[in-house]
């Protein structure tokens, strides 16, 4: 028990205050449980505000409160005018606020299922969840949702308070009965501990102090729970992590790596490895600012470290211990939150961020999506908003990481999308899959190059995008024909062709036009291996899929050939019928119908159909291509 200070003892006051230890915890649940109310009254209760926000408050709940006369707690913690209107929370609120014994640093995120991955975000950074349940209502989906989504998040330790217990007469039967149904739902979860506690947030039982009105309860109040759980994490125990923040080369005398330490401890002398490239060097030193060099660190502190030899190292390189390492792959399943309106396409290019890295990845696998009622698995080709599923990745480069199980900072990632750069997903990696570790490129002596200059000719890859109808098959014949008769060696991938067999599975949904493309541009990379001139007609609708295609090849080996024709000539046109049969609606998700066209911004060729022939089209872009070097021998674009 903390000894009582002497009057005016500032600085033994604030030593003490430092030196508490601090949870991170987050309240959530469904919506209108009562979440930031409870808040609310841990602010007002542990006194931390003042006059002046208490003088705000009483006239902020005449003008949106929602409990008559009295003060709504409620609105300290929802700040947004869309909030305070809709008495709603929709963005994540932290809050500080201290007792004797601890510091605590609160999330209050929303109960809506429309701002789910909000919840998410606040969950990522806590040791503890207080999940809300209405006395009034039991055990409801959200609850359900956010219970499941707090477990993946790693989160073991939950406090299940039963809100709004005045409201049901401070009655044991339904407490009892909830936390019975919340217990049975919960016992797969994996949680280390679940604490039932029956509360009126609005009047303060058993938030501060045991309430009379539930004389039944033994256990502990709130703020004794929070007191007094035990949720370290032991990071200093595990394995060294520090990904890589920045290289600090302020003079030619110093090259540092600065980072904060995600686990485990260094300290001088101690061998680290660069996770990715494997080598291996000790630590010379440990830089932290406004202190002396230090001779050890710990997890959670920002550091700089030199080593004793010159090691290539970059912002995204993990540096671990040399005897205990993370995995590093370009393949792992994971566990994905999906948190965007659009739903996933399989095979779409996306960024991949984790740690300090971001690549370009993509879904390549659904197994299975998480019913969050019974936790049952369900088969799915797809993901939509707030849907859970366990996936497949595959990055384009290989990255370090742990599982999320053992380390939060190295197994938690996010994906952005590439054209908005908006945050659509949060994943939880599960494990290596092991695929790409003993499969390596095989050594040939024969090159691309060699290949190349034997025909005489820069291989690339001639990729022709336009609506159906506009004229890319028919240019690209001529094209090949052309080049055929200059003794060059192509080969022609048509859009229709390949359907008759590589791709003969899939179909026309945005997720199989996205695969299509990733096969029809792995099949194009070969063939400029082989040293070829690739044609590629394709409608390939979605720039995404285009530039997947790009990020396969060496700089020059793609060519965008836009086959520009407005949708009015391409359906005149009509050559197939086939937009004749998608007005009628016997085609869906037909191109420029009832599926988008997302033309190109910069094409290296524009090929205008409505006002120039085929034949003279297909001569200016050979022509392009005699000008630009593709059609003689040389070394010097041979990479």
């Amino acid at each position: 028990m903390n000894k009582p200070l002497a009057p005016n003892d500032f600085e033994a006051y604030l030593d003490r205050h430092e030196n508490k230890d601090l949870l991170r915890f987050l309240t959530c649940g469904s919506v209108d449980d009562g979440k930031s109310t409870l808040i609310g009254r841990l602010l007002f209760d542990t006194k931390l505000l003042f006059a002046d926000q208490l003088a705000s408050l009483e006239r902020d709940s005449k003008k949106h409160g929602t409990v008559g006369e009295e003060m709504d707690l409620a609105l300290l913690v929802d700040g947004l005018e869309a909030e305070r209107e809709q008495g709603i929370t929709i963005d994540v609120a932290y809050r500080f606020f201290a007792t004797e014994k601890r510091k605590f640093i609160v999330a209050d995120t929303p109960g809506h299922e429309q701002y789910t991955r909000n919840m998410a975000t606040g969950a990522s950074n806590a040791d503890l969840a207080v999940i809300l349940i209405d006395a009034r209502k039991g055990v409801l989906t959200q609850t359900r949702r956010h219970s499941f989504i707090v477990s993946l998040l790693g989160i073991r330790q939950v406090v299940l308070a039963v809100n709004k217990i005045d409201l049901v007469n401070y009655s044991q039967d339904v407490f009892d009965r909830i936390v019975a149904d919340y217990r049975a739902f919960a016992a797969e979860l994996g949680f280390e501990r679940i604490t039932p506690i029956p509360l009126s947030a609005r009047y303060g039982d058993n938030v501060f102090a045991r309430s009379e009105n539930l004389p039944w309860f033994e256990g502990p109040t709130l703020i004794e729970e929070l007191e007094t759980v035990d949720v370290s994490r032991d990071l200093n125990d595990k394995p060294f992590r520090m990904p890589v923040q920045w290289v600090n080369r302020p003079n030619l005398d110093f090259r540092g790596f600065s980072g904060t330490i995600s686990s485990g401890t260094v300290q001088v002398g101690d061998k680290l490895a660069v996770a990715a490239s494997g080598r291996v060097s000790a630590v010379k030193s440990i830089v932290a600012m406004g202190e002396d060099d230090k001779a050890r660190a710990i997890a959670g502190e920002a550091v700089t470290l030199t080593l004793e030899d010159e090691v290539d190292i970059s912002r995204g390189d993990v540096l671990s211990a040399a005897d205990n390492r993370p995995a590093v792959s370009d393949q792992f399943s994971a566990h994905l939150i999906w948190m965007h309106e659009e739903p996933l396409a399989l095979g779409r290019t996306y960024l991949l961020k984790l740690g300090t890295r971001t690549v370009r990845a993509s879904i390549a696998e659904i197994r299975h999506t998480v019913d969050v009622n019974d936790l049952s698995e369900k088969p799915a080709d797809t993901l939509k908003l707030n849907e859970v599923a366990l996936v497949h990745v595959t990055a384009q480069e290989p990255l370090a990481f742990d599982p999320y199980a053992e380390n939060r900072t190295g197994g938690g990632f996010i994906l952005i999308d590439r054209l908005s750069n908006l945050t659509i997903a949060a994943g939880t990696i599960e494990e290596n899959l092991h695929r790409a570790s003993n499969v390596h490129w095989q050594a040939l002596d024969i090159s691309k190059g060699a290949r190349a200059n034997l025909k005489g000719q820069k291989p690339a890859v001639l990729w022709f995008t336009g609506l159906s109808g506009a004229g890319k098959s028919t240019i690209a014949n001529l094209v090949e024909k052309r080049l055929h008769s200059l003794g060059r060696h192509t080969y022609l991938l048509d859009g229709d062709n390949v359907r008759h067999g590589l791709n003969k599975d899939l179909g026309f949904s945005d997720a199989d036009r996205a695969e299509n493309i990733r096969r029809v541009a792995e099949t194009a990379k070969l063939m400029v291996d082989a040293g070829l001139i690739v044609l590629a007609s394709f409608i390939s609708p979605f720039r995404a899929e285009r530039e997947l295609a790009r990020s396969l090849l060496q700089p020059g080996e793609f060519v965008e050939i836009h086959v520009a024709t407005s949708l009015e000539v391409a359906e005149e046109r009509d050559p197939k019928g086939l937009y004749k049969k998608a007005r009628e609606g016997q085609i869906a998700n037909f191109t420029g119908i009832s599926s988008p066209y997302e033309a190109p911004e910069n094409p290296e060729v524009v090929l205008d159909t409505a006002s120039v022939s085929a034949e003279n089209n297909a001569e200016t872009l050979v022509s392009w291509l005699r000008a630009g070097g593709y059609l003689v021998s040389s070394e010097d674009w041979v990479i």
